[in-house]
Parts: C-alpha cells; structure tokens; sequence
C-alpha cells in the first residue's frame, strides 16, 4: 500500500475543504501550502493589475516562498497536489512546492477548484517543475460541495 500525502494551498478556504475530504477518503496525511507572506483581500483582488497574485500569474519565474516544508516527505509515494485555479492555471506557489522535492520516484496528482475555469492544461503546465522521472496522473477539478464518497471513487479508479 502506498503512503499518500495530500498537499494544498488555499486562499478562500474552497481548496482546503475538499483537501480535508480527500485526505480522509484516500486514508492520507494532510499538509497546506502556506506562503511565508499571507495574501490579503488586496493581494486577490484579480481586477487589480497591480496587485500581488496579478503581479505573481504574469511573471513565469515568480516563486512565492512557502512558510515551512513536508517532515518526512520521502516517506509519500502519491502525492496529491490541490490548488484554486489562478488565470486558468496553478498559482505559482505551487511551482515553489514542486521545485522544493525530489518527487522522481513519486506519483503527483492534481485536483482543484474554481469558480469557472477548468484544470485542463494544469498538469503539463506544472511537471517541469519537477524532476522528468515524476509519474503524472491526470487532474480533476472539483466543488467544495464533493462528498467524500465521490473523492474515494475517485481514488480508487487511479489504482494507486
């Protein structure tokens, strides 16, 4: 049986929702992404071309530092990785995550939330981040309003 790590970062508290859910359904150890610098109301505001997360999406290389890091992390085969979707893609916090491991023998699997984007593209955007030999599974996006019996049925069809 593989050792299952469920990693997220959420601002609004939709992600971390269905990151709790699935940590439980997947029999998995929980872990949130927390930048070093919180985001205030101000720092979302996405109509702002100024402000910190418009200023983050528009630079490739941006790289939010993250406030601490996984204990024991290469005990974890699967690695679940949850995020909101930022201008059609993961923010760049998570590419902060993914460089921070060696995840070459691991197995990461995306899923995240939105209010209307979907996470198509997500995955291809996110593994340069990581090392070539990573094992991608296709993503799934999902509501905070997924039962825990949904996200079990998921998981067991990845046959991790």
């Amino acid at each position: 049986m593989n050792k299952k790590l469920v990693a997220y970062f959420s601002c609004s508290g939709v992600t971390g929702k269905v990151a709790e859910k699935l940590a439980e359904a997947a029999g998995a150890d929980l872990y949130e992404i927390k930048p070093q610098l919180p985001y205030t109301a101000a720092d979302l505001d996405w109509m702002d071309k100024k402000s910190r997360s418009t200023v983050e999406m528009n630079d490739p290389s941006s790289r939010p530092a993250i406030l601490d890091s996984v204990q024991g992390m290469d005990s974890y085969d699967v690695v679940f990785v949850g995020f909101p979707i930022w201008w059609y893609t993961a923010p760049t916090i998570i590419n902060t995550f993914l460089e921070s491991y060696d995840f070459s023998s691991k197995t990461i699997v995306p899923f995240a939330t939105s209010g209307g984007s979907g996470i198509t593209g997500c995955g291809k955007k996110l593994q340069p981040s990581c090392s070539p030999q990573t094992k991608w599974r296709e993503g799934k996006l999902w509501n905070s309003n997924v039962t825990r019996e949904r996200l079990a049925e998921w998981v067991e069809r990845l046959e991790l």
